[in-house]
């Protein structure tokens, strides 16, 4: 049967489907949960809309339930900058390498797009842990502020080339 990472569908999202809502209400609720309100910088499915917004989203096989189980977004900043944002991993599938899964299909998406640089930012709590330890594996380092940020004791700001 393979392993969960080989079987997920990943695909470019209009949003439509309501469980994506469901989903990315869930990661709004988290972020809440950890951050102070000034230090969430999370997007709403309005913001989400936006056209310098691509959207992702992974699903298990119909076969195994079609269930969505992972988000992740680039954000264009300008022709050659974006920003990942709305990673996301469902709590029941976290530890599986999905995050890591797509990760590499935003990486592998950027570079499509003629990004020759990425950026993120990513929570300084114990929560973010894992996010930030995927992030340092897969090539980014500590950086500034970037876009419309400002320096914040919640955020760590991370970039890298590609």
């Amino acid at each position: 049967m393979g392993s969960l990472v080989q079987r997920l569908l990943i695909r470019l999202d209009d949003l439509s489907d309501p469980r994506i809502e469901a989903f990315m209400q869930e990661h709004l609720t988290d972020m809440r949960a950890v951050s102070p309100p000034e230090s969430v910088h999370a997007l709403d499915m309005g913001q989400l809309r936006q056209p310098d917004i691509a959207f992702w989203s992974a699903w298990l096989p119909e076969a195994e339930g079609g269930m969505l189980v992972g988000t992740g977004a680039l954000k264009r900043l300008d022709a050659h900058h974006a920003e990942v944002k709305s990673m996301r991993t469902s709590a029941h599938h976290r530890g599986h390498g999905i995050a890591r899964h797509l990760l590499n299909h935003l990486l592998q998406e950027a570079r499509t797009r003629g990004f020759s640089r990425l950026s993120l930012e990513t929570g300084t709590q114990p929560f973010f842990e894992p996010a930030r330890q995927l992030y340092l594996q897969n090539g980014f380092v500590a950086c500034g502020p970037f876009a419309k940020y400002g320096p914040d004791p919640y955020s760590l700001f991370m970039t890298r080339t590609l």
